[in-house]
């Protein structure tokens, strides 16, 4: 056996690259203050260097709960260079389930943004290992400050040398939404996030360079803090908005501004920045990437983007649990009109370095456009849930990650995604996928969005319920008219209920168990 060297790259050390060959290029843009490479790389090591003299490194846990802003993205690479684990929270949840993010993962430090100090109340009740609580504004008696950090390190910052870790040493816990049960922490590694990195300047972004800018429409806890590790690998500025709250008039004006050339959000964002007037008034030709996760985005979407904007979207497909590596589908493969690149429908095809499979429940292979469980394997597959040997006895069989996900793949290697195994329901003996009944759905010109859940029913034991939200009256009977040369007349919804708004996930994502609750309590979301 051939020995080898354990140790890999702190993923930190990225920062420290780039602020040594770009030290006075822009790192960090927002509201009008722009950062350095070496200002960041200074301020990131003052706070690390503070924090660990007074006992804080290696394996310790760092929670955080943040809007957007500098210190949330500071604090990632403050966490990797100290070899901390960084669990990030999505700003939007409740104490109450800060409170289980922070036990559950054994935070020892918690860093907070003002005005959520009853987060940190939660977390300290449910948390015995917190030790150190840290406040973006002014702290609280027996709190530390972070510009106090920053001061109090400054003189150590000069000898700061990042952590010595290994391939498999955790960098990262990325929790799941928790859309069943509580969320599961995703045990990301350095080693593994170093390949996700390339793997993503390969697939998503292919020419990546200093001059590039990218607009944080994210949360940088999720998917557009793994965008932004992408970006300062090759010296990109991120740019945020001011606002907390998407402002598409401030996006696009931010794009002209800044020449933006990429940025990462979800299928709901983009159809509200394509749709929204302002689209028009600036000059959003620099645009070269906007690429698009954690939903499949509908057609008729799709197709008004891409004749707004040109061919620059770019989609990919994957969890947290693969750091969003299993599938890409490039530009060239987007089309307006259907033309012979097209893949309307497909997710792309596997991530340089990845290996789809679909399998039945036996872990069997099955043949090119066979439906079955969408699996996956290669560097980007996390290194397992933490501290959840059920979860991962549950996702890791045959060799293979297993997604949840259904779906098959063609000739060609492309995928095509169904739906969730949890989401298929069975009518009348018959297997019914939601997802092909609301693309048919989303083609008709009044339904702008929409939902198709299996709910019981005496006679078929489930039967379909469609949720949708309208921009113009239309009856049952001519959807049903409208689905008549789409879909078998067994996948039709037997019930329709028109809605003003979706509920969604923090991060814009159409949330079926909110939704299932709703109608069970024959309710409509608050506006």
């Amino acid at each position: 056996m051939i020995s080898g060297i354990d140790n890999v790259m702190n993923l930190g050390e990225l920062l420290a690259q780039i602020a040594r060959r770009l030290p006075d290029a822009p790192g960090f843009i927002r509201a009008g203050q722009s950062y350095s490479w070496r200002q960041l790389l200074t301020r990131v090591d003052s706070v690390a260097a503070a924090l660990r003299a007074r006992g804080l490194g290696k394996g310790d846990r760092l929670l955080v709960h943040s809007r957007n802003n500098l210190q949330l993205f500071e604090s990632a690479w403050v966490a990797f260079r100290l070899g901390m684990v960084w669990v990030p929270t999505n700003v939007r949840i409740t104490p109450p389930e800060a409170a289980y993010l922070g036990s559950s993962s054994g935070a020892v430090a918690m860093l907070y943004d003002e005005g959520m100090a009853h987060y940190v109340d939660a977390v300290g009740a449910a948390s015995p290992a917190l030790q150190q609580v840290i406040a973006i504004g002014a702290p609280r008696t027996g709190e530390l400050s972070y510009d106090a950090l920053l001061d109090e390190g400054a003189a150590l910052q000069a000898d700061f040398r990042p952590a010595e870790v290994t391939y498999h040493d955790p960098l990262w816990f990325f929790y799941t939404s928790g859309t069943t049960g509580h969320p599961k922490a995703g045990v990301l590694t350095h080693g593994q996030m170093a390949f996700v990195i390339n793997n993503h300047l390969a697939d998503l972004m292919p020419g990546l360079n200093a001059q590039s800018r990218s607009l944080v429409l994210a949360p940088l806890s999720h998917g557009a803090g793994i965008h932004a590790l992408i970006n300062v690998a090759r010296g990109a500025a991120c740019v945020l908005p001011a606002s907390d709250r998407l402002d598409c008039d401030e996006a696009w004006r931010l794009v002209q501004e800044h020449r933006i050339d990429n940025l990462f959000t979800v299928p709901t964002i983009v159809k509200m920045l394509t749709e929204d007037p302002a689209v028009e008034r600036y000059d959003h030709s620099s645009l070269r990437y906007v690429i698009y996760a954690g939903a499949p985005m509908y057609r008729a979407d799709q197709c008004h983007a891409l004749r707004t904007l040109g061919k620059v979207l770019v989609q990919y497909y994957g969890l947290g649990e693969v750091t969003g590596n299993i599938t890409v589908l490039p530009a060239d493969c987007h089309d307006a009109e259907d033309g012979p690149q097209a893949k309307v429908g497909s997710c792309g095809y596997p991530r340089t370095g990845m290996q789809v499979a679909i399998l039945d429940e036996h872990g069997n292979q099955l043949p090119t456009g066979s439906d079955g469980e969408i699996c996956v394997r290669g560097p980007a597959v996390f290194a397992g849930y933490y501290n959840n040997p059920e979860a991962n006895a549950a996702c890791f069989r045959f060799g293979w990650f297993h997604t949840g996900d259904l779906g098959h793949l063609d000739e060609q290697g492309y995928l095509f995604i169904t739906g969730r195994a949890s989401d298929m329901y069975i009518s009348g003996g018959s297997n019914v996928y939601p997802r092909e009944i609301e693309e048919a759905l989303l083609t008709h010109p009044a339904v702008n969005e929409v939902a198709v859940l299996g709910l019981p029913d005496e006679k078929w034991g489930e039967c379909g319920c469609a949720v949708i939200v309208v921009t113009a009256e239309v009856s049952d009977e001519q959807l049903l008219a409208h689905l008549q040369p789409r879909l078998a007349r067994y996948k039709w919804p037997k019930r329709f209920v028109r809605w003003s708004q979706m509920p969604k996930s923090g991060y814009g994502k159409i949330v079926k168990k909110q939704i299932r609750a709703l109608l069970e309590a024959s309710e409509e979301p608050a506006l």
